[in-house]
């Protein structure tokens, strides 16, 4: 019994997880090339204001340091 289901397994893993092949299936370097030709994303302007706002929070309300020391 404890034998059958061990072959189960088996077959089953063998099912789900196909075998790995040893050589890449395509050559990734034009893939990283497109890709480093993209522009950079920018970054919008309402996380610069979430960092000021905090900034101005960090400078008139110092102890706020240890709030976000422990949150981190």
């Amino acid at each position: 019994m404890q034998e059958d289901d061990d072959e189960q397994i088996r077959e089953a893993l063998k099912r789900a997880f196909p075998p790995v092949g040893q050589e890449l299936s395509r050559d990734l370097w034009p893939a990283m090339l497109r890709r480093l030709e993209k522009p950079a994303r920018t970054v919008p302007w309402y996380d610069w204001a979430l960092a000021a706002a905090l900034g101005g929070m960090l400078l008139f309300f110092p102890k706020l340091v240890l709030l976000l020391a422990y949150h981190l």
